[in-house]
């Protein structure tokens, strides 16, 4: 049982306590009509260079990533290393596409991806599958930040059976539903630059302090097994590791700045060129990723596996738990309490702008398209925040009703169904080329058939296809949006000659000019 630390638990709670009240405190910041919901759930359009960067930075690098990159290095070795290259991918795409999303979303009034999918192609039910495929990729992402605060509580030495057990998570997410219900994005904006600043701090200390005390960064190659520093090379008629490396880090590319978290943090920015500045300084952040992923490695080298005070929360947290007792093992209870505390308001950050992306979804392409298409803005703004804290519970009673590892498992179908949407909306901000029903029938296909490559292999990353006895593993999310993307190219030019008549696309070329 891992003993309570007090200090640590102090500062994290005081940590904690300011960040609630700069939450609702939020509100007030850049104040707007909260009952109009481009201003509870986009703070207003009004974010410049510096807090969008906070605020992307926030919502992309999450609790989860400081604590499942370094365990992936701890647990798997080199592979875990795809996220620094894929984060680097990303940023020429955020460059090219997304001002010129954001400007077409601005003028139209365009709160979600679904909004410029239903404007651009005209069809309501393309528009369907992006907010559904949203909301239902963007549930078990907020589950596990909720398994990355979990593991920080537990740490702390918070733990429990029954209703004790889970007490603190539900305080976190009470006050989490609170400060979201009252601020909208203004309140995970905020906290967003507090939580940045401290998992710079936690990072920068952790690369500098750590291999000091281990001896050197020699020592801590040294002591990790040759087979997990590099992938291993492939055998006949394979690409083996080399083909899961590459995949896994495109396709996570091209899927995540389509989940809804990110496309509300891309929208809430004050301008186009705004996002194309992020696109250039954004990059930092891949820089602190690196330096994660090392703390798996270092972590090895301290073997703070076999230590025995921390054998429960490795018997609990699995691989999840190396950081943790990496930053007990070597750092003051002051200082582990800064640390955690940081990880912890990294959970908090994404896991709200989640809520409300899924709450704009449901609301703008849902609720107002299908159920009440007269209601008024201040009606269609209610919704959206009683929806937010709907996301939230039904993520919270997730993480607590079923299995963590279920939850892990299921991220990786969140990649999956989230990358069905990107012929629709990358390529939608280029091009009116494709016909909106043979999109509709690549997503659904795309869609079907990942998920049963991803449950065929009982949820693991990787797929091992093969194609004329060749081994080509890969990450299943690229290979079915490939496939997608074919079929949508071949359906067009047969569904417009069977259908003349193209629905209206609202957006005109001048739109677009960024």
């Amino acid at each position: 049982m891992q003993q309570l630390n007090w200090t640590a638990l102090s500062i994290f709670v005081l940590l904690f306590g300011f960040v609630a009240w700069l939450g609702f405190a939020a509100g007030r910041w850049r104040k707007g009509d909260l009952d109009q919901l481009h201003e509870w759930g986009l703070g207003g359009r009004r974010f410049g260079t510096v807090i969008t960067w906070f605020l992307v930075g926030g919502d992309l690098y999450t609790a989860y990533t400081f604590i499942a990159v370094p365990a992936l290095a701890f647990g798997a070795g080199a592979l875990a290393f795809f996220a620094v290259p894929y984060t680097i991918v990303i940023y020429p795409i955020l460059f090219l596409v997304f001002p010129r999303i954001w400007r077409v979303a601005h003028k139209h009034n365009y709160i979600t991806a679904a909004d410029f999918v239903r404007g651009r192609f005209g069809n309501r039910w393309l528009a369907l599958a992006v907010a559904v495929t949203g909301i239902i990729a963007t549930m078990p992402y907020i589950a596990l930040q909720v398994v990355g605060l979990q593991v920080m509580i537990g740490a702390l030495g918070v733990q429990g059976q029954g209703l004790m057990a889970v007490i603190p998570l539900l305080v976190s997410f009470a006050i989490l539903a609170a400060f979201d219900y009252s601020s909208g994005l203004r309140a995970p904006a905020a906290i967003a630059i507090v939580k940045d600043l401290l998992i710079y701090l936690t990072a920068f200390a952790a690369v500098i302090v750590v291999p000091i005390e281990l001896g050197g960064y020699a020592k801590i190659f040294a002591a990790v097994a040759p087979e997990k520093l590099i992938l291993a090379v492939p055998g006949p008629n394979t690409i083996g590791a080399y083909g899961s490396y590459a995949t896994l880090a495109l396709g996570s590319a091209l899927a995540l700045f389509i989940y809804p978290h990110s496309m509300t943090a891309i929208l809430s920015a004050s301008s186009g060129h705004a996002i194309r500045r992020n696109a250039t300084i954004l990059p930092l952040y891949s820089l602190m990723l690196g330096f994660l992923a090392l703390i798996g490695f270092m972590a090895l080298a301290a073997g703070v596996d076999k230590m025995p005070e921390y054998a429960q929360g490795f018997k609990t947290y699995g691989t999840n738990f190396a950081v943790p007792a990496l930053l007990l093992h070597s750092f003051p209870s002051w200082f582990v309490g800064v640390t955690f505390a940081g990880i912890g308001i990294g959970a908090l950050v994404p896991a709200a702008i989640m809520s409300i992306a899924s709450a704009n979804l449901y609301t703008r392409n849902i609720h107002r398209e299908f159920i009440r298409p007269d209601c008024t803005p201040k009606q269609e703004a209610q919704m959206a925040k009683w929806m937010s804290l709907v996301v939230k519970a039904g993520a919270l009673a997730f993480i607590l009703l079923v299995p963590t590892q279920y939850a892990i498992q299921l991220q990786l179908l969140g990649g999956i169904w989230i990358i069905q949407t990107a012929p629709a909306v990358l390529l939608g901000a280029f091009t009116r080329w494709f016909n909106d029903w043979a999109l509709l029938v690549g997503w659904a296909v795309g869609t079907a058939l990942g998920t049963w490559m991803a449950v065929s292999v009982n949820f693991a990353s990787v797929y091992p296809l093969s194609i004329g006895g060749y081994g080509l593993p890969g990450y299943s999310a690229l290979y079915t949006v490939i496939l997608n993307l074919a079929l949508a190219t071949a359906l067009t030019p047969i569904f417009r000659r069977v259908s003349a008549q193209q629905p209206v696309d609202e957006t005109a070329r001048a739109d677009y000019v960024v």
